[in-house]
């Protein structure tokens, strides 16, 4: 089947945490006979900065951030049996919505797939015009990167047919486990976008820890943090790219997770960096979040805090065998119970009934 995606970027993580999720699932797809095209706007210098080559696997589209490059892939969404509009692209986003689902031939599935479901929800109770919200009673599927049953009871609130969540997952062939490197040593490091609502639970899952513990180092990653007042013992190396993420994830005694604030109140929405880091066989801190034992076991696969104060007494008493013995059973978790190949066929059983029912109703 052939599949038009438009989302933020397939080809740059820059200031896009949804790239590796959206590179899981689409290449499993592909490797199921899917026929994917991916529309992105060349916007937010993330051409600039991209992290990998377009793939094999899928046929890649820039588009100028202009009316006229919107016009032109807009037209394309009427070639395809599939027609995907993610949330976050950022450029157009009203008129992207409005207009592939508008060209979408008959008998084809109309889609939305929203990765910031707890934003987009929020954003909705505010504002009957919003576009998505105007959008539902046209579209056949909703697809959220998380939230659980709370998200899809409010989409169902909101008129969506149906609403499915396909949660992030590890891609053991781009995150596995890889040697020590010097330039990510500490004892806890974060990689983490300085977002107005993840700043001040950085500060405290983060910062806060770093002044309680002087004696220890910890290493920061991630855009925009330059002017950010820190204790003395934190090291802010700016953007990280995602080939250096394995080594980021396995140099430190612990990662940390600190999801947005959103995320955090709808729970159930690991974030890419979770299955990242335990890909790698990082020993991960996270903050506390509704479900996180859904994905991995708390002290045996997850060490979970609750403010600062626990992530600095968990770093002050984690010693580097007891670290890499939960690095490890993470690894063997998710590897078993949360691969792009369990979503990959989670999603192409969804589209293809979807798009059955859809054909006979036409």
């Amino acid at each position: 089947m052939k599949i038009a995606f438009y989302g933020s970027s397939l080809l740059s993580a820059y200031w896009n945490g949804a790239a590796t999720y959206y590179r899981g699932i689409l290449k499993d797809l592909a490797a199921r006979g899917h026929n994917i095209t991916f529309y992105e706007p060349d916007a937010f210098d993330r051409q600039q900065h991209r992290d990998i080559d377009p793939p094999s696997w899928a046929r890649s589209v820039v588009y100028p951030a202009t009316e006229a490059g919107l016009r032109a892939v807009i037209a394309e969404a009427a070639d395809a049996d599939i027609v995907v509009k993610a949330s976050g692209v950022g450029v157009f986003d009203r008129e992207l919505l409005e207009g592939v689902m508008a060209h979408a031939r008959p008998g084809a599935l109309r889609s939305f797939w929203d990765v910031d479901a707890a934003a987009t929800l929020d954003e909705m109770r505010g504002h009957p015009a919003h576009p998505v919200r105007t959008a539902l009673p046209e579209l056949d599927l909703v697809l959220t990167y998380g939230g659980g049953q709370p998200v899809v009871s409010t989409y169902r609130e909101f008129g969506a047919a149906r609403c499915v969540p396909v949660y992030n997952a590890l891609d053991a062939d781009t995150h596995f486990p890889v040697a020590a490197d010097p330039r990510f040593a500490a004892d806890l490091g974060l990689l983490a976008n300085r977002l107005p609502d993840r700043e001040a639970r950085v500060e405290e899952f983060f910062l806060r820890p770093a002044a309680m513990l002087a004696d220890r180092s910890f290493l920061l990653g991630g855009n925009g943090w330059g002017d950010k007042p820190m204790p003395a013992n934190v090291t802010a190396v700016g953007h990280v790219g995602t080939g250096d993420h394995n080594a980021f994830n396995c140099t430190p005694r612990a990662v940390l997770n600190v999801a947005r604030d959103s995320m955090a109140q709808v729970g159930f929405s690991p974030a890419t960096r979770v299955f990242e880091a335990a890909g790698a066989g990082a020993c991960l801190i996270t903050d506390h979040w509704e479900g996180i034992e859904l994905f991995l076991e708390p002290d045996e696969e997850v060490l979970v805090a609750r403010d600062g104060k626990d992530v600095a007494e968990l770093l002050a008493g984690l010693t580097p065998e007891r670290a890499a013995e939960i690095g490890e059973a993470a690894r063997m978790r998710v590897l078993a119970e949360h691969s792009y190949t369990l979503r990959g066929a989670q999603v192409d059983a969804l589209l293809r009934a979807q798009l059955r029912q859809v054909r006979e109703a036409a």
